[in-house]
């Protein structure tokens, strides 16, 4: 039962587009587990660049299947609009799956995402405005649409009319918005049932079909560790569980046929919205790697906040998680620096601390302890081998490893498909 997670080991945007894309030839199955249309991930094939935003990264490669499990929160018209711009680009993307179990993001949960940002002011957690949250909020209240809600209009329209007996109160009493219409949003949602109708699956019973069968099956993380809703930043995370563990319950497989867990890890550190970030920087070093890493949110537009690699974030992620693999991304960006420090530990209150302190307190106090080591100035972009590397960037790799609590087994030297160096096989 070869089944894999691929997930992010830090804030989420690590690379994880890249790592399932390189994998999707070796796969028969990747699916999305949780997270929705906040989530974003850039796959370089060739001279093509394509941004993926609730698609599984796989849906690039022709040999796999491409799967939208029941813990992702859906926009259909996102989905729509996104499966319309692969196809204009010759994208085959008619093997998607979706989850007749996923939840729908309806108009009004986008409309209560917007105004309740607003009105949190200085307090705001940094969402991206799309509706996550009040979806993820409905399914744990059970007032959520389900996309198997679409073929049953009478079933649809009493949980429309459910959701907004509370919803329409907080709009016109609290943000002094307009009442939403139940049978406006009953339309809207019928509109795209005969669209998804051809996606629709009992993707539970499919993947566990394919896993018996000795299916290769890959799950794919939306968003990163330090953002899940149980073990990230709390509050400042999203709404479900892109950790090891979410993979289950968001695709319906049993934690038994998990062999392999792989934890994607930038070579520095990057995080996007609010939120604590002990080895944030904002000098000329900052500015550096967010130039040459091209750190711009794919889905929100924002410029990623930037930093040096946090051992601390990478040992959690490995303990939470059960990490057996690490795949290290963007590599290439260091080159060019004398020296490149790596946290090591944190300073809070005068005390040295390795591990990452539970309490939110004192993470938010937490100042990163560095050691330094020595960088390179040759381009590394053409290395087929670990050998292939210099020196110094061998043994940065080393550290990181050794520091992090699992293998690297796959390096980023460039962001096109093939500029990866694989060290030990994944499969």
């Amino acid at each position: 039962m070869p089944a894999l997670v691929l997930l992010g080991a830090q804030w989420g945007d690590e690379g994880k587009g890249k790592a399932t894309d390189l994998l999707g030839g070796s796969v028969d199955y990747v699916v999305r587990y949780q997270g929705g249309n906040n989530a974003g991930h850039t796959v370089v094939v060739g001279d093509q660049k394509y941004a993926l935003h609730l698609l599984p990264s796989g849906i690039l490669t022709p040999e796999c299947t491409p799967v939208i499990g029941n813990g992702v929160v859906v926009d259909p018209s996102v989905l729509l609009s996104e499966l319309s711009g692969l196809n204009e680009r010759g994208v085959d993307t008619s093997k998607l799956l979706i989850s007749g179990n996923a939840h729908i993001i309806t108009p009004y949960n986008v409309t209560l995402d917007k105004v309740t940002e607003r009105f949190l002011g200085k307090r705001k957690i940094g969402t991206t405005g799309r509706g996550i949250g009040p979806t993820y909020a409905d399914k744990i209240n059970r007032v959520g649409i389900r996309v198997q809600d679409l073929y049953d209009e009478s079933i649809l329209t009493q949980k429309v009319e459910a959701a907004l007996d509370v919803k329409n109160q907080v709009l016109t009493k609290l943000f002094n918005r307009r009442a939403i219409s139940t049978d406006q949003v009953v339309e809207e949602l019928l509109v795209y049932a005969d669209k998804l109708a051809p996606y629709v699956a009992d993707t539970v019973l499919v993947l566990n079909q394919a896993l018996d069968d000795d299916k290769v099956v890959l799950f794919e993380g939306g968003q990163g560790t330090l953002l899940d809703i149980d073990h990230g930043t709390y509050p400042f995370v999203t709404s479900s569980n892109p950790t090891a563990g979410g993979a289950c319950t968001g695709a319906g497989v049993g934690p038994t046929k998990i062999s392999r867990v792989i934890g994607i890890l930038k070579a520095y550190t990057t995080r996007v919205g609010a939120g604590p970030f002990p080895t944030e920087l904002f000098d000329e070093d900052g500015e550096a790697l967010r130039r040459i890493g091209g750190e711009r949110g794919v889905t929100t537009g924002r410029d990623r906040r930037c930093g040096w690699f946090d051992a601390v974030i990478a040992r959690y992620a490995t303990r939470v998680n059960g990490l057996t693999d690490f795949f290290l991304t963007k590599l290439d960006v260091l080159t060019g620096w004398e020296q490149i420090p790596v946290c090591v530990a944190y300073e809070i209150d005068g005390r040295r601390v390795e591990e990452l302190p539970y309490s939110q307190s004192d993470f938010h106090h937490a100042k990163p302890v560095y050691e330094t080591l020595p960088g390179w100035s040759e381009d590394i972009t053409k290395a087929k081998s670990f050998s292939d590397l210099p020196k110094n960037a061998q043994n940065y790799v080393k550290a990181l490893e050794d520091m992090s609590g699992a293998p690297i087994s796959a390096i980023g030297v460039g962001p096109g498909r093939d500029e990866t160096i694989e060290i030990n096989s994944f499969i």
